[in-house]
């Protein structure tokens, strides 16, 4: 597990899900309050060298998980689909 690469995509992946114009409705966070939530814990426990639970950070980045949801209905899920990719790397290494 590459826990600076894990930081950079976490970090990545809240920029994008603190945009403005996303659309919450068919993610399972009801607001980016509730998601930035989740991803700054994970941010700070990676931050700290506590590596958070690899199921939990998986899910986020899951076929029809939350992240994806919001990226389809918001209109950047390419960027998605790199950052999960990275993210599945980052995990082998």
């Amino acid at each position: 597990m590459n826990t600076a690469a894990l930081l950079d995509i976490f970090q990545r992946a809240r920029d994008l899900v603190a945009r403005p114009d996303n659309d919450f409705a068919w993610s399972s966070w009801r607001d980016a309050e509730h998601a930035l939530e989740e991803i700054d814990g994970i941010i700070s426990r990676l931050r700290t060298g506590d590596t958070p639970d690899t199921f939990s950070m998986s899910i986020l980045f899951a076929p029809t998980g939350p992240m994806q949801e919001l990226s389809m209905s918001s209109g950047w899920g390419n960027r998605f689909l790199q950052l999960a990719s990275e993210f599945d790397e980052a995990l082998e290494n």
